[in-house]
């Protein structure tokens, strides 16, 4: 699911069948944003609007309402670094509450990291609407850990190979990822926050900035790390 292998996981403190129920509750609620969400479902919300002429206007759910706000709410907070349309045209769209505007022909949206960081806090909250109350959520480089249970966190090695061992989450999101930026540069940088949403879409302001002290973060209650950078093309 979302592009990776997702791990869910609960302390159990109900029965085998009630935790077996909350996790299967928690999937389900990935697998409602992925088809909302994606790009490369071309049922979902996102897909439509990439397909559609200038001028169409596409409706709306509640997952891309919150998930295009926050885009275009640090779109505005970084002067436009972040960007969920990868250059195709940042102002070339307009949402104005269910209601999805598409003013170029050109524009293209991608919510593929933030998306995805939004899954992760939606499946916890599936967990802790269920009746627990400590558990994680594992996508790839999309982590959030929540109540008592506390996971370690490996990193690739970018020098060495293999995977070292560099912290251990409790009850937050830490977000990884490995991008080229505008310089040319491939940057690693991950980002602890509250929700997964913010930290993964932070570590590209941090990739694309180079900043692992940038002063958005404190506005998001974040924290950032820049493990190395090397000339070449993008490996996320």
């Amino acid at each position: 699911m979302l592009g990776t292998l997702v791990e869910i996981g609960v302390l159990a403190e109900t029965s085998r069948a009630g935790a077996e129920a909350a996790i299967a509750a928690a999937f389900d609620r990935i697998a409602a944003v992925q088809k909302r969400l994606s790009r490369f479902d071309p049922r979902s919300e996102i897909a439509r609007f990439n397909a559609a002429p200038a001028g169409a206007c596409i409706e709306l759910g509640d997952d891309a309402q919150r998930v295009l706000a926050a885009a275009r709410e640090l779109h505005d907070a970084s002067g436009g670094v972040f960007d969920v349309t990868l250059g195709s045209g940042s102002d070339a769209w307009h949402r104005e509450g269910r209601v999805l505007r598409k003013l170029s022909a050109a524009v293209r949206i991608d919510l593929g990291g933030i998306g995805k960081g939004h899954a992760v806090d939606g499946a916890v909250d599936a967990l802790v609407a269920a009746g627990v109350t400590s558990g994680w959520v594992n996508a790839g480089g999309d982590l959030r850990a929540f109540g008592a249970a506390t996971v370690p966190i490996d990193l690739r090695d970018e020098d060495g190979g293999g995977v070292r061992r560099f912290a251990s989450l409790g009850d937050g999101a830490f977000a990884t990822s490995r991008l080229a930026a505008g310089d040319s540069r491939v940057r690693h940088a991950s980002v602890a926050a509250p929700c997964c949403l913010w930290a993964d879409a932070l570590t590209k302001l941090v990739i694309a900035s180079g900043d692992a002290g940038h002063p958005l973060l404190a506005r998001y209650r974040a924290r950032a790390w820049l493990h190395g950078s090397r000339p070449g093309a993008s490996d996320a």
